[in-house]
């Protein structure tokens, strides 16, 4: 879906949306999710998802993979095409069960990730956090940044998943999380 509004695959299935700051690794994180090398295009250059992308899954659930936001390189207009693309989506696609949210484990929260959640938690959508990038944390860092970040965000420890692209950590976690999910019936008024 490249515009507020326009074409869409049939909403048939349950869709989990994906957002996430320009390189925060959600293409990788995708990848890694269903166990396929380029299912989610990877590109060398951040900000190059600039359209709504949908993959159905197993004929189960529909992954919808969110454009990044907060990348500089972008020019001010495409980041602000994206904002009412992004907002349109996830206030009115009615087979929305939630939204995983990453966070780059290696670096604080910021200002857009923030008002992301914000954004999400007005919207009353039931979020995931995961944590990526972890295999580039030494060990000790590793330990002790899930719970740094769970304060810095304002939840609990028990809300952040710690992923990996490279090595799978919370792979079946995640996996779990999204299944509980597809389950759950709408949240939206009106959609039960």
């Amino acid at each position: 879906m490249a515009e507020p509004g326009g074409w869409r695959p049939p909403n048939e299935l349950p869709e989990v949306a994906f957002s996430g700051r320009s390189n925060v690794g959600k293409s990788s994180l995708i990848n890694r999710l269903v166990r396929r090398k380029a299912l989610a295009r990877v590109s060398q250059t951040p900000g190059k998802t600039r359209e709504i992308n949908f993959f159905r899954v197993n004929d189960a659930f529909t992954l919808v993979d969110l454009p990044g936001y907060g990348f500089a390189r972008v020019s001010k207009g495409m980041r602000a095409q994206w904002r009412p693309l992004i907002e349109t989506y996830l206030e009115r696609s009615e087979p929305l069960r939630g939204v995983v949210q990453l966070i780059d484990s290696r670096h604080p929260p910021t200002k857009d990730d923030f008002q992301m959640l914000d954004f999400l938690a007005s919207l009353g959508a039931p979020t995931i956090v995961a944590l990526t990038k972890m295999d580039k944390l030494s060990r000790r860092e590793a330990a002790t940044r899930p719970a740094e970040l769970a304060r810095e965000l304002g939840l609990d420890e028990d809300q952040l998943i710690p992923f990996s692209s490279v090595t799978g950590e919370g792979r079946d976690e995640l996996a779990s999380a999204i299944v509980s999910l597809i389950e759950q019936p709408a949240w939206r008024d009106g959609d039960a």
